[in-house]
């Protein structure tokens, strides 16, 4: 889940980086999502920061927790937890 604020809009670049992933590893496998951390109180915490922030969530638990735009970290997170 890609978390951003209403003035910074989301990490697009990061789309490019989640689309061509899940196109190695199968659709089944990984889902990306963006949400406003403004318009859902449970994304409160990461509310006033002025870089993106990546959570990762496997069966419903948050397993991994990326902050900024940082492509490599991205896709090693996203490899190790497929």
């Amino acid at each position: 889940v890609d978390v951003f604020q209403a003035w910074c809009g989301p990490c697009k670049p990061v789309v490019n980086l989640f689309q061509n992933i899940r196109n190695e590893v199968g659709s089944d496998l990984l889902h990306f999502a963006v949400a406003e951390a403004d318009s859902i109180d449970a994304l409160e915490k990461y509310r006033g920061q002025c870089e993106p922030v990546f959570l990762f969530y496997t069966g419903g638990e948050l397993v991994a927790v990326v902050r900024g735009a940082d492509a490599p970290l991205l896709q090693k997170t996203i490899l190790k937890q497929l």
